[in-house]
């Protein structure tokens, strides 16, 4: 038995991707569950210091609800870095421009402002409707037809984890060899 508390490093933390569904929730009470799954505090491995969070994709974010009047008196300021350069939006105009911007703003809002906020914020992505997605993959060694291999196999899986059905499909096609 050791009494023994282990730190988490980055070299130890083990970073998982979870879909958050936007659908019918409240803003501020989404961005702050999102929050605290990218900074990893409802794990018990949670160090302050240590980006120990899981990957986020928050999707439906077009249809995210505010409460009251929030959607027509809640301003966002920005600046566009010249005189006289303050410009303002509305919750309902920034929704019509760019649905994921509202999310994103609110989830950013609550980390901390430091390197480590940031560095947090960026394994969240957002897309404004659930059959949208994009995929960036980092692929190292195995020449490009095993690279091509590596990336048809991961993207087969996956879409067997979001719908059991696909397998039904995915397999006489020849997509999922393994």
């Amino acid at each position: 038995l050791s009494y023994k508390t282990i730190s988490t490093t980055k070299a130890n933390s083990v970073k998982e991707w979870i879909v958050v569904d936007a659908d019918g929730h409240n803003l501020g009470r989404l961005a702050s569950k999102v929050a605290m799954i990218l900074r990893g505090k409802y794990k018990p491995s949670y160090t302050p210091h240590v980006d120990c969070g899981d990957n986020v994709i928050v999707i439906n974010s077009e249809k995210i609800n505010l409460t009251g009047n929030k959607m027509d008196e809640k301003t966002y300021i920005r600046h566009t870095g010249y005189p006289g350069g303050q410009r303002t939006l509305t919750a309902k105009v920034l929704q019509a421009k760019n649905p994921a911007l509202l999310v994103e703003k609110a989830v950013k809002g609550m980390l901390p402002k430091n390197k480590l906020g940031y560095k947090v914020m960026q394994p969240m992505s957002m897309t404004e409707n659930a059959t949208n997605f994009d995929v960036k993959v980092n692929v190292y060694g195995g020449g490009s037809t095993g690279q091509a291999e590596a990336v048809r196999m991961a993207l087969a899986r996956v879409m067997c984890e979001v719908n059991a059905e696909n397998r039904a499909i995915l397999k006489p096609e020849g997509l999922l060899t393994r």
